[in-house]
This record gives structure tokens, C-alpha cells and sequence, in this order.
């Protein structure tokens, strides 16, 4: 059985995004790059929300394959291999090694969650919020920046109440902390 995990940059204020939707965080450097590679490579499939779908379309580009940097032709690659599903009601199409879900999230995840082995990702707060609500996150990992935003685009959804257990912490690159918690009922 895998386990659904919700991973994501994060202000120390916990917002992914600016107070204009932008990502206002650093671009992860050559090292914190890494480790995120990494992470991806262990992702057996990524759920990904509509706009963070979109925003990481820049991945299947074909110039990332031929990049001069090697860190990001490997993430590319790492990408490209992750079989996808995208939720939406809007889009039409999807990329290469994607599906696009329009049903039940709840219901979708709870069948791959019992049908795969590893991790299962999660991209995406207002996806991340739905499986939340519903039990179905089992890791949640921020990755807090030394910045604060002041307003955007928070890790949590508003109203979401969730009783956690700390996992671990882990110290990264350019001020990065990895903080891990676990849902208090399921923490071990």
C-alpha cells in the first residue's frame, strides 16, 4: 500500500505562493535541487492539482532534456518518468505520462493509494486540502525558507483543522528546514 505524501516549498509565514500568485520563494540551487530530484525519482505517481500541473508542464519541454545545467535535465527526467494525474474540470488535455481526472479525488486517491506501492505525491494546496479533509494524507513535508511573504497562497488550507505528530526535521541548503509530521491517529 503507498503512502500519500503533500510536499511543498514554503514561506516560514506558511504560504507556497505570493501574495500575487507568483512563487515568490527562491529557485532551489544546485544541492536543494538534488534533493528534490530525489524525491521525485521516489514518486511512483504525482496527483497534481490544475495550476500546479501547469506550472510544472515547463518539465516536459524538450529543451529541459537538452539543458545545460545537469541537475535540471536530471529532474526533467524524473518528471517525465512519474506517471501523472491531473485533477481539473477545466483543462482538456494532458501531457506525456499524465491522465486528467475529473471525478471523485477522494475516491481516486483511496484506490491508488491500495493499488501502488511507495510514495504517492501530492502537488497542489486546494488538492492537498480535499485529500486532508479526508483523511488520506499520511506525510505532510514543509520545506521552510528563511523568508517571510506576508500573504498568498498558504501550505493549509484556511479553516482546515488536522492534529499533527512531528516525523523529524532535517536541515538543507540556502537556510532550508525539511519539518515532517505525520497525522497524530497514524504516527508511529
Amino acid at each position: 500500500m503507498a503512502r500519500i505524501v503533500y510536499a511543498m516549498l514554503t514561506s516560514l509565514d506558511g504560504y507556497i505562493a505570493g501574495p500575487s500568485g507568483g512563487i515568490d520563494l527562491p529557485v532551489p540551487e544546485e544541492e536543494l535541487h538534488r534533493h528534490f530530484n530525489d524525491e521525485m525519482r521516489r514518486t511512483s505517481i504525482a496527483l497534481c492539482g490544475r495550476r500546479m500541473y501547469e506550472i510544472m508542464r515547463f518539465w516536459d519541454s524538450p529543451e529541459r532534456d537538452t539543458a545545460t545545467d545537469e541537475v535540471e535535465r536530471d529532474f526533467a527526467r524524473a518528471w517525465q518518468e512519474t506517471p501523472k494525474i491531473v485533477f481539473s474540470t477545466t483543462l482538456r488535455e494532458v501531457g506525456f505520462n499524465a491522465r486528467l481526472m475529473r471525478g471523485d479525488v477522494e475516491a481516486t486517491a483511496t484506490s491508488l493509494k491500495s493499488e501502488t506501492d511507495g510514495e504517492i505525491s501530492v502537488s497542489g494546496a486546494e488538492l492537498a486540502a480535499h485529500l486532508a479533509s479526508a483523511g488520506l494524507i499520511d506525510e505532510y513535508r514543509l520545506y521552510v525558507h528563511p523568508m517571510v511573504l506576508g500573504g498568498g497562497k498558504p501550505y493549509f488550507r484556511a479553516g482546515l483543522s488536522l492534529t499533527l505528530k512531528p516525523l523529524g526535521t532535517q536541515t538543507l541548503t540556502q537556510g532550508v528546514t525539511l519539518l515532517r509530521f505525520a497525522p497524530a491517529e497514524i504516527a508511529s
